[in-house]
């Protein structure tokens, strides 16, 4: 892929018979074991699992910090494997946003000159590096914070500044691991919907303990579904405002429909369209009656 090319593939991301295996002294530890996954053009999605599950594996491979035992990882449908590592360090750098869970923001920079770093590779001219990074910097809320260093500011704001640096160039992709860990769930929503607002393509990861992790999933279902994509490892398919919609789509106030109509109309197995309908009945969209759920 060539400097400045825009992704405008339908298929930003695919990946096939992807698998990881880590060498133990004697001992293999299979990561990651044949995961396929495809991530759209627009596409918001995320991924969820237990520690240790294979999620932070995924990421580095999507992104090209590593490579893969066997399988293939395609970005805007060229093969990463067949790219040489200039021609990786370019895709990384004017292609893809990263957001590390450890921030990995550079200690002796201030907040503006972290978030400026990236731009600076990519040639940016000083004084639009300047107001790129100022302006989004206030969007995140730290406004007073463009010449704190990291040791001055709080890990939540140190996340908003990695979250800052990751999408101030407009990268086609940004890829994010646990980006909300440290803020609180309505700064964290923001930055999502913000992301999301900006038509960015974004993986996601959250650590969840899973499965069987009902609570969770009632708490996450106001964003998104995830279905089962690997041993642990689960994605979003659908956002709640599609299923929702989907549910409730020809049906007038006082009409009945059942767990398995549910079901039929969402695509989900009755583990997700459960917390599906417990969102909606506390939106008041729909109320229990037996096995049974009214439209209100």
């Amino acid at each position: 892929m060539k400097k400045g090319k825009t992704m405008k593939d339908s298929v930003i991301i695919e990946t096939k018979k992807l698998t990881k295996v880590y060498d133990d002294s004697a001992v293999q530890i299979a990561a990651l074991r044949g995961v396929d996954l495809t991530v759209k053009s627009g596409e918001f999605m995320a991924l969820a699992g237990p520690s240790g599950s294979g999620k932070t594996t995924l990421l580095n491979l999507l992104g090209a910090l590593d490579t893969p035992t066997k399988g293939t990882v395609y970005v805007s449908g060229e093969d990463l494997s067949k790219k040489s590592k200039t021609e990786l360090s370019d895709l990384r750098l004017f292609h893809i946003g990263f957001i590390f869970q450890a921030y990995n923001l550079i200690p002796v920079l201030s907040a503006r000159e972290n978030v400026e770093y990236v731009m600076l590779l990519q040639g940016v001219e000083e004084k639009e590096r300047i107001r790129r990074s100022e302006e989004i910097l206030a969007e995140m809320g730290l406004a007073d914070y463009v010449n704190s260093r990291p040791n001055e500011m709080s890990g939540g704001q140190q996340q908003r500044v990695a979250v800052a640096r990751a999408i101030v160039s407009n990268p086609d992709v940004v890829l994010a691991d646990e980006p909300t860990a440290n803020l609180d769930s309505k700064t964290g929503e923001a930055l999502v919907a913000m992301a999301k607002q900006n038509g960015k393509n974004g993986v996601e990861l959250k650590t969840l303990n899973l499965p069987g992790a009902q609570k969770e999933l009632r708490n996450l279902v106001r964003l998104h579904i995830f279905v089962p994509l690997e041993d642990g490892i689960y994605y979003m398919k659908h956002t709640y405002d599609e299923l929702k919609g989907n549910v409730l789509k020809g049906r007038s106030k006082g009409s009945r429909f059942s767990v398995p109509e549910a079901k039929d109309r969402t695509g989900l197995s009755r583990k997700y369209v459960l917390p599906l309908l417990n969102k909606m009945e506390e939106e008041g969209l729909v109320k229990r009656d037996g096995n049974e759920r009214i439209v209100t």
